[in-house]
C-alpha cells in the first residue's frame, strides 16, 4: 500500500493527471487521490463525464475537477496550467501519463512520416513542453512550503528500452522521455523537485485490448515475465502515488520498473 502525503502546508497537494479518464490514467488518478491529493484530470473529451471513483465520497478522498486539453497544443498548455493552479490555489504534481499507441502496428521498413511524426507530436514534443510549463510554474511561485514534496512523472513503457520493430515510433519516444526525464531531473534538483520515470510492463488496459493479438497471453504462458500475470492500472497507481508522495525522498531521473520482473535478463 503506498503512502498517505505529508504534506503540512494549508490545503492538500494537487496532482495533474493527463490521460487520466481510463486506463493507466484512471488507475493513477484514483490511487492519487486515495493517498490524498486534490486532482485535475486532463484529458482529450470535450463533456467528459467523470469515472465514479474519482467523483463518490471516500474518507480522506480528494477532489477532483476535468479540464480539456490536447497535448500535443502546446499554446494551450500555460492556459490550463494557470486555470488549475487558480482554481486549487496550488501545484505540487504533475504525471506524464498521456501518449498514443502505434496503431495499426507497421513493420519498420514500411512506417511511414506520418504516423511518426503523430508519435513525436504527442509522445514526446506534448510531454517536453507540458513539463517544461509546469516546471518553470512551480520555479515561479517560489520555494516548497515546508512537508512538501513537488514532483513530475513520466510514464514511459518497457518500449524504452526493448526493442518492438513493428511499433518503431512508439519505441523510439518513449526512450527518448527516458531521456528527457533526466535532463529534467538534474535541472529541477536544486528548485527541490523531483522528477520520475515509470515504466509500466504487460497492462491490461483498453488500449492493450484493441491490439486483437494473444502476443501477451502466450509471452506470460513461456514464463517471460517472473510475476506471471497481467499488470494492471493499479499496480502503476501505487507506483507512482509512492512516489508522488514523497516515499522515495532519495531518488530522482531513473527508470523504475512496474513490469513484474520482464526486464530481468534472463536465458529462459
Amino acid at each position: 500500500m503506498s503512502a498517505k502525503v505529508k504534506d503540512m502546508s494549508p490545503g492538500r497537494p494537487v496532482a495533474i493527471v493527463t490521460g487520466a479518464l481510463q486506463g493507466l490514467g484512471l488507475g493513477i488518478a484514483q490511487s492519487l487521490r486515495a493517498a490524498g491529493f486534490d486532482l485535475a484530470i486532463v484529458d482529450l473529451a470535450e463533456d467528459a463525464a467523470m469515472p465514479a471513483s474519482l467523483t463518490e465520497p471516500a474518507e480522506g478522498a480528494g477532489r477532483c475537477r476535468y479540464y480539456r486539453m490536447d497535448i500535443a497544443d502546446v499554446a494551450a498548455h500555460r492556459p490550463v496550467l494557470s486555470a488549475i493552479e487558480s482554481d486549487f490555489g496550488r501545484l505540487d504534481c504533475l504525471v506524464n501519463n498521456a501518449g498514443i499507441a502505434a496503431r495499426p502496428l507497421t513493420d519498420i521498413l514500411e512506417l511511414g512520416p506520418d504516423a511518426f511524426d503523430r508519435s513525436v507530436e504527442v509522445n514526446l514534443r506534448g510531454t517536453f513542453f507540458l513539463t517544461q510549463a509546469f516546471a518553470n510554474k512551480l520555479i515561479a511561485s517560489g520555494p516548497a512550503t515546508p512537508g512538501a514534496y513537488r514532483s513530475i512523472i513520466l510514464i514511459t513503457s518497457i518500449a524504452a528500452e526493448l526493442s518492438f520493430t513493428d511499433r518503431s515510433q512508439y519505441c523510439v519516444t518513449k526512450s527518448a522521455l527516458s531521456m528527457v526525464t533526466k535532463l529534467f531531473a538534474a535541472r529541477l534538483a536544486g528548485d527541490g523537485i523531483h522528477v520520475h520515470e515509470v515504466r509500466p510492463g504487460l497492462m491490461k488496459t483498453p488500449m492493450t485490448a484493441k491490439t486483437g493479438s494473444d502476443t501477451i497471453e502466450k509471452l506470460l504462458a513461456s514464463g517471460a515475465v517472473p510475476i506471471a500475470r497481467w499488470g494492471l492500472p493499479e499496480d502503476v497507481g501505487g507506483t507512482v502515488s509512492s512516489l508522488a508522495t514523497g516515499a522515495l525522498p532519495y531518488m530522482t531521473g531513473q527508470p523504475i520498473w512496474t513490469a513484474g520482473g520482464l526486464n530481468i535478463p534472463r536465458i529462459l
